[in-house]
This record gives C-alpha cells, structure tokens and sequence, in this order.
C-alpha cells in the first residue's frame, strides 16, 4: 500500500518568504489552486444567490419603490456579469496551473511574481508587461 504525501499548503506570509529558486513548486501551486477554487465556488454562490433574489419579485404599486427595485436588479446584473468574467479567468488560471505554465508571463515567459499573484491570482502578464500592455492601449487605443 503506496502512502500518500501530505501537502501543506502554506500561508501568504510562507509564500514571500520562499526564495526565488522555489518559484512554483508544488506548495506554491496548492497554494494558488485552493485560492482560486474559492474564488470560484464563492462566484458559483453568489450567482445562485442571484437567481433565487431575482425570483423574487415583488410586485410595488409606488413607481418610485418599482424604479429603486429594478435599479437593485441592474445592479446586482452587472456585478454577476463581472463575476461571470471572472470566472472565465479563475478556470483558465485552474487550467494553466495543470498544464504547468501557472505564475509565467503570457508574453515574456517570465516569472511574474508571488506578490503580484497573491494580490491579482488570475494575472497572466508580469507588472512589465502588463504596464506595456495599457500603455499600448492608451496611446493606440487597441
């Protein structure tokens, strides 16, 4: 009977404190893959969250109270479309993690950071790029 290891999937703090030549091991990847599922379910609990308040519907003779409840509804819309985005990015990061190329810049192939990842776990640019990338956009308009 094969015994199977552990993984201890360290804190923020542990994370900043592992030297570079760490860069992406696997308690590093444990790490990004345990925070981007919850991202994931707590989109996943909104949405259906979502769903069941706009069931609700409420029918409010004051058109006034009619109007504040429809801006609720956009509302919350939007914010579940930005989470829908979202959602598209945490399953790609999910995705690239297992296919091993998690934590490297798109463009440059570089490594592009445990800060940057821990504040931003979908990014897939470097700050570099990602700076060239909105100036590009800002003088050209892409």
């Amino acid at each position: 009977m094969a015994a199977t290891k552990e993984l201890k999937i360290p804190t923020e703090e542990q994370l900043l404190k592992m030297p570079e030549s760490d860069y992406m091991n696997e308690a590093q990847l444990a790490f990004f893959r345990a925070r981007l599922q919850q991202m994931e379910k707590e989109i996943l609990v909104n949405a259906g969250e979502t769903t069941e308040h706009l069931r609700e519907t409420v029918i409010v003779p004051d058109p006034a109270d009619r109007a504040t409840i429809e801006e609720e509804h956009a509302l919350e819309l939007r914010t579940r479309d930005r989470e829908r985005k979202l959602l598209k990015k945490i399953q790609q990061a999910l995705a690239s993690i297992d296919s091993g190329e998690y934590g490297y810049c798109e463009e440059t192939g570089e490594p592009i950071g445990i800060p940057r990842l821990l504040a931003r776990p979908t990014a897939t640019l470097s700050l570099e790029a990602q700076q060239r990338r909105e100036l590009r956009q800002k003088l050209y308009g892409d």
